[in-house]
């Protein structure tokens, strides 16, 4: 059936017609649900793909250390610019075409990194990766959305989008690992192309068509000043955490503030916004967008250490470090459902996410305890960190994409991710600036100037110091950081119990209505 705000393949009528209940999907939804899981888990995995493959890179292609900067980078520079502007787009032309049509490009974009020949090419491979990725991350969550009409079917589907999305990142790494390790790093970027060749077969077949009525022109303007206010704050706030506050990154963030400013009294005024303000009308949307930025917050500043303490404390090599790294995600695969059940059993939301903050509390709070021999408590720490947070991340995509019309289906996911891209930046840079901060002041003012600057520095130092010297650095830098982590876990144990206190207050009594326009 078909109208003029949603096109479906389903058969019957339209969800929500005629004042009618949701339709149950079936199995085809369900098929297409796995589907859909695909890129997802591949455009996640790729925030942390090049772990591994870049010692080899470097050894290949060798780059300047601008260029690997550059090819670590333009991928989620580009992505987090483009995820406004995409999900806009997505309403508009159409969801599946959009997916396709990134489908497409992050094929090719990966085939094209994979026998890049100089860091340019790789470098204009990555963005067109993220370029790809920006279709493609609104566009699944706005299909999930039309396609699970009924509330606890879709909050199940979320549930499980919210693993996938989360898992990936963890998972990206291992992949990487074993890739380098028995083929070429090329083949980290092959390993997209079936999933695309099988999401561009069977998403015609499986996935239906939805998008908006586009009324008026597209707002270029809005793009534009979306990207400025964007990009310059991610740039910034990736830097701080390992350069320091220093001017330059100081007034990186504050000019896209001020874009960021133009950008939303753009949208107020403008005939036809590339973001309706009407989204924030629903009751629920700018909580949710407020405690998934605090979540991924958490998410992010804690990976900040646990990666580095897995390597440069306990002496982990990378593969090890990113092994180890997977026990925590088997909590997180029994979280997001679990929670989703409470919440069908009339548990109030308010309650969970709060709940859900103040176990993510519990696990900085373990971290705050390790010390530089304490993996099993890092990894527990981490566990209970991370499922706490996927519980809040799943509850709040949940609230708002079903506080969200369908029609806005796009612009509402790529606002949740945005807001999670910002979080995740500023956790790094807040929580890393903090564990920094007690780092340098611990290390002795007479160690080595490179010394003072990173847990790394110090064991590059370390080595080349003769007898006891070497040893003595290394186990002051060691304990250093692990205080620097300790303080930082504090802060942010802090900060969750803030969070649970506001999901408390904000959430208490929502029953959002179902938008099915």
């Amino acid at each position: 059936m078909t109208n003029s705000t949603n096109t479906s393949t389903r058969s019957g009528t339209a969800p929500g017609a005629c004042g009618g209940a949701p339709a149950p999907a079936g199995r085809r939804e369900w098929t297409a649900l796995g589907v859909l899981m695909l890129p997802l888990l591949l455009v996640s995995m790729d925030v942390s793909v090049l772990y591994f493959a870049i010692p080899e890179i470097s050894a290949d292609l060798r780059p300047s250390s601008t260029q690997q900067l550059w090819i670590f980078d333009v991928y989620a520079f580009v992505l987090a610019g483009l995820l406004m502007t995409m999900g806009a787009l997505a309403d508009r032309i159409g969801r599946r075409r959009l997916l396709l049509l990134g489908a497409a490009a992050f094929g090719t974009a990966s085939l094209v990194a994979a026998y890049a020949d100089s860091p340019g090419t790789l470098i204009a491979a990555r963005a067109a990766l993220g370029v790809g990725g920006a279709t493609l991350m609104p566009s699944t969550m706005a299909l999930v959305r039309s396609m699970f009409t009924d509330p606890k079917e879709r909050a199940k589907a979320i549930a499980l989008w919210s693993g996938v999305m989360t898992g990936g990142i963890a998972l990206g790494s291992v992949m990487s690992g074993l890739l380098v390790q028995y083929f070429w790093w090329g083949s980290v970027f092959l390993v997209n192309l079936p999933a695309m060749a099988l999401l561009l077969v069977l998403g015609p077949i499986l996935l239906p068509e939805s998008k908006s009525p586009a009324t008026g022109r597209f707002d270029l303007i809005g793009v534009l000043l979306s990207m400025a206010a964007v990009l310059p704050v991610v740039y910034g706030l990736k830097e701080i955490p390992a350069e320091g506050w220093h001017v330059p990154y100081v007034v990186s963030v504050a000019v896209g503030l001020v874009f960021a400013a133009l950008f939303v009294r753009r949208q107020r005024t403008a005939a036809s916004p590339l973001l309706s303000p009407d989204l924030f009308r629903g009751r629920g949307f700018a909580p949710a967008l407020t405690l998934n930025l605090v979540a991924s917050f958490a998410v992010m500043g804690s990976a900040y250490f646990t990666t580095q303490y897995l390597q440069a404390v306990l002496g982990k090599s990378a593969l090890e470090g990113a092994l180890w790294s997977l026990l925590p995600s088997v909590l997180i695969g029994v979280a997001a459902p679990v929670t989703t059940q409470l919440v069908h059993k009339g548990v109030d939301r308010a309650h969970v996410v709060a709940g859900g903050f103040a176990v993510a509390a519990c696990g900085f709070g373990m971290l705050a305890l390790a010390g530089t021999d304490a993996l099993w408590l890092v990894l527990a720490g981490a566990g209970v960190l991370a499922s706490g947070l996927v519980t809040v991340i799943s509850q709040m995509t949940d609230l708002a994409m079903g506080a969200a019309p369908v029609r806005k289906a796009g612009a509402a996911s790529a606002l949740m991710e945005t807001s999670a891209e910002f979080g995740g930046a500023l956790g790094m840079a807040v929580l890393g600036s903090v564990g920094v901060a007690v780092y340098r002041q611990a290390i002795p003012a007479s160690a080595p100037s490179p010394a003072h600057e990173t847990l790394g520095g110090a064991l590059a130092v370390a080595r080349s110091l003769p007898g006891g010297a070497g040893a003595d650095l290394t186990a002051v830098a060691r304990e250093a950081f692990t205080n620097g982590m300790q303080t930082a876990s504090a802060a942010g144990a802090v900060l969750l119990l803030g969070a649970a206190a506001l999901a408390a207050a904000t959430l208490r009594g929502i029953r959002v209505r179902e938008h099915q326009e």
